[in-house]
């Protein structure tokens, strides 16, 4: 279980780890690998090691992973964070953006995190309803999956103005790192238009050597240059979701139903029987049977590498 946390969110972050170990991890005790921009104080480290009897590994980002990208300039991301300031939520907030890079193309490669297969994203301050009753790692491995989540819900388009084409042109200039199937219409639909869907990444569990892979690097690289994650608003969550949609097959994605989960924003409680009976939350809070983008992930299948590629070329609709 992995968090980027600050010393602030000290009381967040233990409610967490008091939820998950009360869940699942009580029976298997893996770690739980805490990261921060900043040393954490010693307060911290003993309150959070004190919530639980599984190891706990702390660790400081390093220097070179956190800050501003070299394929930006101060002077616009300041004129970028004034212009977008009322335009949405974070939209003047330069740690956000720092957040958001950090998540997408850096954590994966923390020291702490260099001997995991798998990784279980965690964050202060949510909500876990359910008992999990089985090893989601152990799970993950057997069925051959790479990607989990609980929640889908769309993206503001006003952030991502223009993250698809940005991919679109990765695709183009690296086909040789396309697979030869995809789910890449899961975010773009027949008109060539990117859907917003996303997995919402503050809980994913996944398969750290699809972010260690030479593909997504590149992919990461390559939005990195193109500065969106500070001009714009790029979040981890549609780059990850855009990642897994054009680089994986729909059957190595998979939806944890039964992860009751809340995150401020959106909440899902599993409805189905076998399912809410471990559970604590109301079966009307239950977002995913709503929304849309579960809806298209439920529709759409793979596609071959040739009619992604066409996708790829067919300018957005906008």
């Amino acid at each position: 279980m992995v968090a980027l946390v600050r010393n602030k969110e000290l009381d967040g972050i233990r409610s967490t780890i008091r939820q998950v170990d009360d869940r699942f991890n009580r029976n298997y005790n893996y770690p739980y690998v805490l990261l921060n921009d900043e040393d954490f104080t010693s307060e911290f480290k003993e309150k959070v090691r004190a919530i639980t009897t599984a190891p706990v590994y702390f660790g400081k980002l390093p220097n070179e992973h956190w800050g501003l990208s070299p394929h930006v300039t101060e002077e616009k991301v300041k004129e970028a964070l004034e212009r977008n300031r009322d335009r949405y939520i974070y939209g003047g907030s330069y740690s956000y953006r720092l957040m958001c890079r950090y998540q997408s193309g850096f954590i994966h490669k923390h020291p702490l995190l260099k001997d995991l297969d798998y990784y279980w994203r965690i964050e202060p301050d949510v909500k876990y309803f359910c008992d999990l009753p089985y090893d989601p790692f152990r799970y993950m491995r057997d069925k051959g999956l790479v990607y989990g989540y609980t929640i889908s819900p769309m993206e503001k388009p006003e952030t991502v103005e223009s993250l698809w084409d940005t991919t679109r042109a990765w695709m183009m200039e690296n086909q040789e790192l396309l697979p030869e199937e995809s789910f890449i219409q899961w975010v773009v639909n027949e008109k060539a238009k990117y859907t917003m869907c996303h997995f919402w990444s503050n809980f994913e569990i996944v398969d750290l050597s699809f972010y260690r892979s030479e593909a997504y690097e590149s992919f990461f690289q390559y939005l990195d240059r193109a500065g969106g994650f500070f001009y714009e608003r790029w979040g981890d969550a549609p780059v990850h979701s855009i990642a897994a949609a054009i680089l994986l097959r729909k059957d190595q994605i998979h939806w944890f139903e039964d992860v009751g989960y809340h995150h401020p924003g959106y909440t899902h409680c599993p409805r189905k029987p076998e399912m809410s009976a471990r559970c604590i939350c109301s079966g009307s809070s239950n977002y995913m049977y709503r929304s849309m983008c579960k809806r298209r992930f439920d529709k759409v299948g793979d596609i071959p590498k040739s009619q992604a590629l066409i996708l790829a070329q067919t300018p957005e609709i906008k």
